[in-house]
């Protein structure tokens, strides 16, 4: 059995479809469906069982087992930067997954789990996975940051793989459930279709009007990183998640424009409560990633852009 945690959501639910299209559907789905339209993300999937959240930790706490379970894909997260009761995020981030690695630990169970590119913060230390470059700015970010720091010692010495996946900026399918949360290739799609203009933020930081730059990821690309883990069980760390090539909000806006064959920028003016508080360039130091063996190559804004819009025209 694969367990995927967050199951139901963006990135866990396309790593339940990688999992089905090699023909794998002995899949345990943790999620906490309270938004139940995040069932649409998995309508079209196939999957064995499914367990909320809440009921999950109790079984994992009481030291249950499930079976034989080959990994755990921990996705699930309280994943709003915008959260600042910390009580909250630590027991939904921190805690939560310190009780799965030590019961994955226990059974010699892989655990990839998902960190993020917020631990860098706002980046002006790098974007290298060392604690010199680490510098979290929101209680998720912390939250993220303090579990890695929980894993590093322990790598030496695990009983099984534990890896650690920094994703960056990542867009595509089966992200529509996030809202204000979604990707700006979705919103900049939504907002063409419905006033032909798609709105991006005025200069800041030195960067000219669109011009903040990201790391901009397809998430079929992550879930090729995390099943490559699954089939070398033998590397474990904590890894970078972007294509390595920062590229500027407005090439995104210019590949959905294209797709549309319709459409122009607006910049509007930046909001004051981001001031200070805003990732203006991203760019994931992919080196340690290439070394441990990973080699396939990342698409580009535009292939990206177009596969994705593919997808939302024949799925909705």
């Amino acid at each position: 059995m694969i367990i995927v945690t967050g199951g139901a959501g963006f990135i866990g639910a396309n790593i339940v479809e990688g999992f089905n299209r090699r023909g794998i559907d002995d899949i345990l789905v943790v999620d906490h469906l309270v938004n139940g339209r995040k069932m649409h993300n998995l309508s079209d999937l196939d999957i064995r069982d499914y367990l909320d959240r809440d009921d999950f930790i109790a079984r994992i706490q009481a030291g249950q087992d499930f079976g034989p379970v080959e990994a755990v894909f921990h996705q699930g997260a309280c994943s709003a930067t915008t959260e600042w009761d910390g009580q909250y995020v630590m027991r939904n981030n921190f805690e939560y997954t310190k009780t799965l690695l030590h019961w994955c630990q226990q059974r010699a169970v892989p655990l990839i789990y998902a960190s993020s590119a917020s631990v860098y913060g706002t980046g002006k230390h790098g974007f290298q996975e060392t604690r010199a470059c680490e510098r979290p700015i929101n209680m998720y970010a912390y939250s993220k940051f303090q579990f890695d720091q929980y894993v590093r010692p322990m790598l030496p010495k695990a009983t099984a793989q534990i890896v650690g996946l920094r994703y960056f900026n990542v867009y595509g399918p089966r992200e529509g459930h996030k809202g204000p949360m979604a990707s700006t290739a979705f919103h900049f799609h939504n907002q063409i279709r419905e006033t032909g203009k798609a709105r991006l933020f005025s200069g800041t930081d030195g960067y000219a009007d669109g011009e903040q730059l990201r790391d901009f990821v397809h998430v079929s690309d992550c879930v090729d990183v995390n099943l490559w883990f699954y089939d070398h069980p033998e590397k474990s760390g904590i890894f970078n998640c972007g294509t390595g090539r920062a590229r500027p909000f407005n090439d995104v806006a210019k590949a959905v424009i294209a797709w549309n064959g319709q459409g122009e920028i607006e910049y509007i003016p930046f909001p004051d409560h981001l001031k200070n508080a805003y990732q203006s360039f991203t760019e994931a130091n992919v080196g340690k990633l290439r070394e441990i063996g990973y080699t396939k190559e990342f698409l580009t804004v535009e292939a990206g852009v177009k596969r994705y819009l593919d997808w939302l025209s024949e799925n909705g």
